[in-house]
């Protein structure tokens, strides 16, 4: 079963059955006028709306307004700074990390989203924080968590958890043929009888 052209597709439930790449998608919301931008799952719930609600763009989900008025950029930093829900990650707030940590401090994806919802604590709380995500990456069994919309790179750690011994050519392979099938809730998962789908192209 082939996935069918956007023009035949009539719901957003029938949408949501195939993948799409992103490019696909903004193409899709551009040539429907609808915003381009925006993560891919933004863009697909954008497609979904539209499809359901004839042509209708999608109201954007109302922003929560930060209450601090702290300055990150300017005020002086010490260890008993309390993080506010406006903070900011620039220049300042490098400096101080770099002069509690070292050279080698860098903001990550895991820190900053610890500190965006960590109102109320202090910044020698963030340091602590900072090196105990530092240290899981000595821990030869500590994964990093692959977002829900990068589908490819959760496949592949799939198809080589369950088969150490295949090659990465098999495993770009089955997700290429995964990928072009009806997805189940959504997502394209591995799944054991994907190696039935390698069988089959192989053999035909």
């Amino acid at each position: 079963m082939q996935r069918p052209d956007f023009s035949e597709i009539t719901s957003g439930q029938e949408f949501n059955k195939w993948y799409w790449m992103k490019e696909e998608m903004m193409e899709i919301c551009k040539a429907a006028g609808l915003p381009t931008t925006g993560r891919k799952f933004t863009l697909r719930d954008r497609i979904m709306y539209a499809l359901d609600n004839e042509g209708k763009v999608m109201p954007d989900p109302p922003k929560k307004r930060p209450t601090s008025k702290f300055k990150w950029s300017k005020e002086v930093l010490s260890p008993e700074t309390l993080i506010t829900d406006n903070i900011s990650f620039g220049q300042n707030l490098r400096r101080f990390m770099e002069a509690q940590i070292g050279d080698h401090f860098s903001f990550n994806i895991d820190f900053m989203d610890w500190a965006r919802e960590s109102a109320g604590k202090s910044l020698q709380d963030a340091v602590i924080k900072w090196k105990e995500l530092e240290a899981r990456k000595k821990d030869p069994n500590f994964r990093t968590q692959i977002a829900d919309n990068n589908m490819m790179n959760q496949y592949f750690r799939d198809f080589f958890d369950e088969n150490p011994e295949r090659s990465f050519e098999e495993a770009r392979k089955a997700w290429f043929i995964k990928r072009r099938m009806p997805m189940k809730e959504g997502f394209v998962r591995y799944e054991s009888s994907d190696l039935d789908l390698l069988e089959s192209e192989t053999h035909p």
